[in-house]
């Protein structure tokens, strides 16, 4: 069990979470003493707690067996709570981190600045930060190690640093092993809810007229119970019937669009559609995300049309495979 073997488990962690965090980062975070993992953990929602807080808390649990009895997501409670226990608690721990801890203070105080003051064994960091103004952190920390998996790393970080400069495009397929598409629901619940939590965090849901007229959606967060998103109709033509559901979700807008310039605004846009969405769009598209069931089906619809992929990653949801991906030389 080296680095590169903890950093990957931070990876993985940090994958369950990716782009849920928008407009924060995917970030994953491991904390070992003497070869034992005591805590893996990720940042899960923008303006709580970063991923290396919630690792520290877990650490504490695991090496105090106690439960702590406040809401962890808390950043400034969890920072004040770490700050306070006995000095050294952590001095024999080491922490990986996907991404250089940060040293500015915005919604959370600094992760750097709390991990120099914790005085831990070692901080091993996979890449980083390449935003201007938000790196640093490294430099205010003694024993740090850079560079481990930092492709890997990199990888996880790509739709963060696309946002900062335009909209990020994530186009959501579900189908079958043999690549057939519609006919009802085709993805498990896991995935369900996990669709309706993306369409929460993101800026717009971009959809095509021909998905408007024929299937009459309503395109909302009801598995998640979380607040509906923004639509945009990507159609040259504005006859849609108002009265379908998509138009009666409350406190959303619904635009119709006949170009994409909204595309070079920073943001977080998923794209649900059929193989005519994809033909429109697969210039723009950034990134796939595929949820696979485990059915071969008669349907004859399908996404025709030629592409070569590259899987990013990938993991089980409940019966289906969920995979991330992209272009080939994207």
């Amino acid at each position: 069990m080296n680095d590169e073997f903890y950093m990957q488990l931070a990876l993985d962690k940090a994958w369950k979470y990716q782009l849920l965090t928008y407009p924060n980062p995917a970030v994953g975070a491991v904390v070992t003493q003497n070869g034992k993992i005591l805590s893996i953990e990720a940042h899960k929602k923008a303006g709580t707690s970063h991923a290396e807080v919630l690792a520290l808390l877990g650490t504490y649990e695991t090496i105090s067996q106690n439960t702590i009895n406040f809401d962890r997501f808390d950043a400034q409670k969890a920072h004040d709570f770490l700050l306070e226990l006995p000095r050294g608690f952590f001095s024999g721990c080491s922490i990986y981190v996907t991404l250089e801890p940060c040293s500015h203070r915005g919604r959370t105080p600094s992760c750097a600045s709390l991990l120099d003051r914790l005085h831990l064994k070692r901080v091993v960091i996979g890449i980083y930060d390449p935003i201007a103004g938000h790196g640093g952190g490294a430099k205010l920390l003694t024993n740090v190690t850079t560079g481990v998996l930092e492709e890997k790393c990199k990888r996880l970080l790509e739709p963060f640093i696309i946002w900062q400069e335009r909209a990020f495009v994530l186009f959501k397929l579900a189908q079958t092993t043999n690549g057939r598409i519609g006919g009802g629901y085709l993805s498990s619940q896991s995935s369900l809810h996990h669709v309706h939590r993306l369409r929460e965090v993101c800026n717009t849901l971009l959809i095509g007229g021909n998905t408007v007229r024929t299937d009459r959606p309503t395109l909302d967060c009801r598995f998640s119970k979380g607040r509906a998103p923004h639509v945009a109709i990507y159609s040259r033509k504005e006859s849609f019937d108002r009265d379908i559901p998509l138009f009666k979700v409350p406190q959303r807008e619904v635009t119709v669009k006949n170009n994409l310039d909204f595309l070079k605004k920073p943001s977080f846009v998923m794209v649900e559609g059929g193989e005519g969405m994809l033909q429109a769009l697969q210039d723009k598209i950034d990134w796939f995300l595929i949820y696979q069931t485990p059915k071969l089906s008669s349907n004859q619809l399908s996404y025709n049309i030629e592409m070569n992929l590259q899987f990013l990653h990938q993991e089980q949801k409940d019966v289906d495979l969920m995979i991330w991906s992209r272009q080939s030389g994207h």
